[in-house]
């Protein structure tokens, strides 16, 4: 896997052995971008299921300014700090290691773009954005992209954000919720 464009473009990213993350491929990430930006001016990312850190230093890497990762795993904390440590930006990435439960009433926002790719991702993805809405963590602006199975139908609505845009790519389905 790679950082597949900006500042970082072409880096290899390291990534957990075994099951425990579902790393987003370098196919999807590059998707995902094109369809959010590609590219931004600035602004704060809150990656909350952070595995390997790669969504968060892509979107560091296409001009948002800082990113806060979340991860409980050990082994994927050791991960991502080297992975911030191969963008020889660290000041840019903050990586709080706990769960995302734990970590959610501690942030402050706003945050600009939110990244969700949590296991058993309805429930969770629900929940975290009706958390995130209740913290007034998200700016006017934002852009929060769930990445799920692609069975899974998340609702039209959630809180006060509604879908902006949704697609396929193989198993995997990313919905965009906008305000």
């Amino acid at each position: 896997m790679r950082i597949v464009s900006g500042n970082y473009g072409g880096r290899p990213l390291k990534t957990l052995e075994g099951k425990l993350t579902r790393p987003t491929s370098d196919k999807v990430r590059g998707a995902i971008f094109n369809m959010i930006g590609p590219y931004f001016d600035g602004g704060r990312v809150l990656d909350l299921f952070a595995g390997s850190g790669g969504l968060s230093i892509e979107a560091v890497s296409r001009g948002m300014s800082s990113a806060v990762l979340v991860e409980r795993d050990r082994k994927a904390q050791a991960i991502i700090k080297e992975n911030i440590a191969m963008t020889k930006e660290t000041e840019k990435f903050q990586l709080l290691e706990m769960d995302a439960n734990t970590a959610l009433p501690q942030l402050s926002g706003p945050f600009d773009l939110v990244l969700l790719d949590p296991p058993y991702a309805k429930e969770e993805i629900i929940k975290n954005i009706e958390q995130l809405c209740q913290g007034n963590l998200l700016s006017d602006e934002v852009m929060v992209v769930c990445e799920s199975d692609k069975s899974v139908d998340l609702p039209e609505e959630i809180a006060d954000l509604g879908i902006w845009k949704q697609k396929v790519y193989g198993i995997s389905k990313v919905t965009v919720y906008v305000r």
